[in-house]
């Protein structure tokens, strides 16, 4: 390497000194200080290029988890560092409180001639969890604005993540992922999921247990009061628990069940929207039209903070005349930069056919993972575009699988660390069921499908083989 190159790879920064001001400042999210204080440090990530990322010892990474299900154009795009770099130039910050500027009326109008039917209203906010705030917050007062004070109530799925505020963390189907923050928003409440693989009901007809998990979303709405349910909130394919993608006409059912009871249908597309399951919008994958979708994440590629919340036209109507106003924001919603960014980022997508790269190599990519099921391990492979999700057992016949001292073990104490050595960064998971999540960026091909499989491979042997 050049002497450029090797301080972009990181050699050369001092690790040590780094690692000391870590300890001594840095708060991770969702993760154990502890190992700050153990002396094990934690791992520091300084350069990406396309879907690999290198640390600062230079050892190289396949980057399987786009960051954070987020760098979907690939890492090291400088036309998005430019792109902000010219709009800070030009105007680098105005709030849209009352005024406007170019880029995010841009922004909005490309992002309702993606959307399905009317979608057309779109408010912007700086992240995921606080489009699902602001979905929530929309839909209650939508109903009281309709004449409906008392549709307040909001359902979601069982081992759901849809964020981190309170608002969200209510929706959220995580019980230890909350206690410790009770009491929560008030209103929230849970219905199965679409997880086959376990299946209570109809383990032998996928549709058929489509329909009877659709149907308690009926259940749960007959049984708290229609007059009370403002918003079933649904990921098209749920993450935390491992990737669990619709049964066929789960959602159209889902859809007829929300407009039967006068409920809103609120499609969270934090994950899945922007190519992870190769559309635009994953609704539009599974055939459904839901009145708003909270997306953000892969709107920029993860290169500035952005998210938005977009409003079907019957939800913005009582907005259009008169006085009512709806008044929430975010000081750093539809920001200059990031919605100047995501407009290249965009860009990016259509010249490069990214959505239709995703649609042609999905199948080639499954069928790379499922070699695995060849192993005593794995009980399930699932997902859909670049998202999948892999289930680990004790036992394939019975499905058993691991208490929570064995999960503990077998994730934190050897899976996490043994993937990151091989050269993968993804996720071990313990939301549910012990998983392994891989959501690339939307650039690999079937030569990295191949290098994932081999490193879980030897990897998932050596679990096995130490369990």
């Amino acid at each position: 390497m050049t002497s450029t190159e090797t301080m972009a790879a990181g050699v050369g920064l001092d690790d040590a000194a780094l690692q000391a001001k870590a300890k001594d400042h840095l708060w991770m999210h969702f993760a154990r200080q502890s190992v700050m204080e153990d002396g094990s440090g934690v791992p520091i990530i300084v350069r990406g290029e396309g879907h690999r990322v290198w640390d600062i010892q230079g050892k190289e990474y396949i980057d399987g988890l786009a960051g954070l299900f987020t760098v979907n154009a690939g890492h090291g795009r400088k036309r998005l560092a430019d792109a902000a770099a010219r709009q800070a130039e030009q105007l680098a910050y105005f709030p849209i409180w009352s005024y406007a500027h170019p880029a995010a009326i841009e922004l909005a109008d490309r992002l309702a001639s993606y959307a399905p039917g009317d979608l057309n209203r779109v408010f912007f906010t700086t992240g995921g969890g606080e489009a699902v705030e602001t979905a929530f917050k929309l839909a209650k007062y939508y109903w009281k604005l309709r004449g409906k004070p008392t549709k307040h109530k909001v359902i979601s799925r069982s081992i759901a993540y849809h964020g981190t505020t309170q608002g969200a963390l209510a929706l959220t189907g995580i019980p230890e992922m909350k206690a410790m923050f009770e009491p929560l928003t008030p209103g929230g409440f849970r219905v199965p999921n679409t997880n086959f693989y376990r299946a209570p009901e109809h383990g032998d007809d996928l549709e058929a247990f489509g329909q009877w998990a659709a149907d308690r979303i009926a259940e749960m709405i007959e049984f708290e009061g229609p007059d009370t349910v403002a918003a079933v909130f649904l990921e098209p394919v749920q993450n935390a628990g491992g990737c669990f993608p619709p049964p066929p006409g789960y959602f159209q059912r889902v859809r007829e069940i929300c407009d039967e009871y006068d409920v809103l249908l609120v499609s969270d597309e934090v994950i899945c929207a922007f190519g992870r399951i190769g559309q635009w919008f994953a609704c539009d994958e599974y055939g459904y039209e839901p009145d708003m979708i909270t997306c953000a994440k892969a709107m920029t590629s993860g290169y500035s903070p952005l998210g938005a919340c977009i409003v079907s036209e019957k939800v913005y109507e009582p907005f259009k005349h008169g006085e009512a106003s709806f008044p929430h924001g975010y000081t750093f919603g539809g920001h200059p930069v990031s919605t100047a960014v995501a407009m290249e980022n965009l860009d990016i997508f259509e010249e490069e056919k990214l959505n239709e790269r995703v649609r042609e190599n999905s199948p080639l990519f499954r069928a790379e993972l499922e070699t695995l099921l060849d192993l005593p391990i794995v009980g399930d492979v699932r997902g859909a575009g670049y998202f999948f999700g892999i289930e680990l057992v004790k036992d394939k016949a019975t499905k058993e699988t691991f208490n929570d001292e064995e999960s503990e073990r077998l994730l934190r104490g050897f899976l996490s660390r043994a993937l990151f050595e091989a050269g993968l960064y993804c996720r071990a998971d313990d939301r549910g069921d012990p998983v392994i999540q891989l959501s690339p960026p939307l650039t690999i091909g079937p030569t990295e499908f191949a290098q994932i499989r081999e490193i879980l491979h030897d990897v998932l042997t050596r679990a096995w083989a130490q369990l």
